[in-house]
């Protein structure tokens, strides 16, 4: 069969891509944004890739074409394959549909943490030997892409709430039917789609809705708003997690042997189970392995061996990953999406290095901050942070308004030479600079990479 993609790029339908050419389809697709490293890993596995959205690449016409869900009417080959009335699918209906199927789904959903728990679950599965299929919306260092079919039943996935195509405003998730199911957090976010909080608590309440009562739902013991979701009607067991002091009834507990999260023991309904010594830090990390703990062993893991494996976790690509370390100067790039994605990585951070000097550089580039929601609360998200620097290259009057009440630690450039001048500017050793985008920052990186590496060298 030959399949079409449309939004090919995207990391989502990049790795749909890569499990449709593994299922033996002839594969190829279009998308705007043709570049590596998305290109490369494509054109590597033998999908061809059209640069824009021309009709042409719709010829001869394919079996059957995924649609992206950032396409929309008006865009050339939606209109194409509309009038041609070619065979088109959302690409989670497809997924469902042609992977899932009856496989037992592991998903992490919430607003916050999925990439990083799917790939924890996902890592704990592989190093127990069940050879899970997986698709994670990000790069684990652990595996070379971010998909594979795998032998076994069991497939792992980072359930997103985002919708599924102009066609199908349903979240994503909602076509996963996931037999374990981890609910991190719940948050408002993705304002260009939803309009209230309670529009999310209701997406995920229809998720819940989907999970069998011989399956697990495993969350924090506090969360408000997943409360809220969860009130609706759940059928299904539900295992809590907490770190610290926060609930002694938890079925899952972390005990902090140091603050910064490096180090804690796993107690499991009262008894510690073992410790887990690992790389990373921050207390939503703790959270993030408690509960990729929590559903391994719902699939046969047992608690001693998720914790010896994730000991040996490598992490995910863009989470915390350091780029560079030269004279005294560590440069990090975090993906961060949301006000508590930023506190909650700068807390981290903060436990880890005590009083270093710490350089937060911030790109409000998601889609509800772009509209100027949440602004209010990211100057309290990053006053961990010595200095803050903005990356304002579209002039956003939301963001120099929220500016015009900060203190002089706060600036802003729209221009990448005073971006680099700025952040490189008087830097003190030890010092930690956080590049935190959901997107590339215009080549901040490889630039700042290359400054750094020729003035401290």
């Amino acid at each position: 069969m030959h399949i079409h993609i449309l939004g090919i790029c995207g990391t989502f339908m990049g790795s749909l891509a890569i499990l449709a050419r593994e299922l033996g389809h002839t594969v190829t697709g279009s998308d705007e944004n043709v570049y590596p490293p998305m290109s490369t890993q494509l054109e590597n596995a033998g999908i061809e890739l059209h640069e824009g959205y021309s009709r042409e690449a719709l010829k001869p016409a394919p079996d059957q074409v995924v649609v992206g869900n950032a396409l929309g009417r008006g865009n050339p080959a939606v209109e194409y394959v509309l009038n041609r009335n070619l065979p088109y699918v959302s690409g989670p209906e497809w997924l469902a549909r042609e992977v899932l199927g009856n496989r037992w789904v592991l998903a992490a959903a919430g607003t916050h943490g999925k990439t990083t728990t799917a790939s924890m679950m996902l890592w704990i599965l592989d190093q127990a030997g069940f050879d899970p299929g997986y698709l994670i919306g990000g790069v684990p260092n652990d595996f070379e892409h971010s998909a594979r079919l795998g032998s076994s039943d069991f497939f792992v996935i980072e359930a997103d709430e985002y919708d599924s195509a102009f066609f199908d405003k349903r979240s994503k998730f909602i076509h996963y039917r996931p037999r374990t199911l981890i609910l991190n957090n719940l948050e408002f976010d993705h304002a260009d789609i939803f309009d209230s909080i309670e529009d999310i608590e209701k997406q995920f309440h229809h998720l819940v809705r989907t999970v069998p009562a011989t399956g697990l739902i495993v969350r924090p013991a506090r969360d408000r708003h997943l409360d809220l979701a969860l009130a609706r009607g759940c059928w299904t067991p539900i295992q809590t997690t907490s770190v610290g002091g926060e609930s002694d009834l938890s079925a899952w507990r972390a005990e902090l042997m140091e603050s910064d999260g490096s180090d804690f023991m796993v107690i499991h309904n009262n008894q510690p189970v073992a410790r887990l010594r690992w790389n990373l830090t921050g207390h939503h990390n703790v959270r993030n392995a408690l509960a990729a703990i929590a559903a391994s062993k719902h699939v046969g893991v047992t608690p001693d061996h998720a914790i010896a494996a994730l000991q040996r976790f490598g992490g995910v690509k863009r989470r915390m990953e350091l780029l560079t370390d030269v004279g005294g100067i560590r440069l990090y790039d975090d993906f961060a999406h949301h006000p508590t994605a930023i506190a909650t990585t700068l807390d981290g951070l903060r436990e880890q290095v005590g009083d270093d000097n710490v350089i937060a550089v911030v790109e409000p580039r998601s889609n509800t901050m772009r509209q100027g929601f949440h602004g209010d609360r990211l100057l309290e998200a990053t006053q961990l942070a010595d200095r803050v620097i903005w990356v304002d290259y579209d002039a956003q009057e939301w963001l120099r308004n929220m500016l015009a009440q900060a203190g002089p630690n706060h600036s802003s450039h729209s221009v990448m030479e005073e971006l680099v001048m700025d952040v490189c500017r008087d830097l003190p050793r030890p010092c930690h600079i956080v590049l935190m985008s959901n997107g590339g920052m215009g080549g901040l990186r490889e630039q700042l990479v290359k400054q750094l590496e020729t003035c401290f060298g």
